[in-house]
């Protein structure tokens, strides 16, 4: 069987925490997936805010869409570990890039690395947008 690999990138722009709290374990009593994803977005709209690019603009109809999504698990988290995640881009394109997630415990052990690819987006014509130069800037860390 194929396994998934992600790659991290050089550099993380932006770096959160959060504890796993008692509904985000699964029968195993371990961290569950579906509750990694859901951490995992909100991290990823706390990075396009600090970039200034919301992942959704009520005003405008603009915003991104989700693409894809890999998570290749490392480690377990447990009920009151608090996770570490790490936040960069990679793989920029015409239309849009991938967020590239690195997890760990507060005792620094790797949990999961995850990827989403994101693209630009606008909600009112249902159609793609361009990745403006200046968000793939701010997306290359410059």
């Amino acid at each position: 069987m194929a396994r998934i690999r992600i790659s991290l990138p050089d550099t993380f722009l932006l770096t959160v925490e959060m504890p796993v709290r008692i509904t985000d374990l699964n029968y195993g009593n371990h961290l569950g997936n579906h509750a990694l994803l859901g951490l995992l977005h909100e991290a990823r709209v706390q990075l396009l805010q600090h970039l200034g690019y919301p992942e959704y603009n009520p005003t405008t109809g603009q915003g991104h869409i989700m693409a894809d999504v890999a998570i290749e698990y490392k480690g377990e988290g447990f009920y009151g570990d608090t996770l570490r995640i790490q936040l960069g881009a990679a793989d920029l394109s015409k239309y849009g890039f991938d967020v590239v997630y690195w997890v760990h415990n507060q005792h620094g052990r790797e949990i999961a690395r995850a990827k989403t690819g994101m693209l630009c987006f606008d909600y009112t014509t249902r159609k793609l947008l361009p990745l403006p130069e200046e968000y793939a800037a701010h997306l290359r860390g410059e």
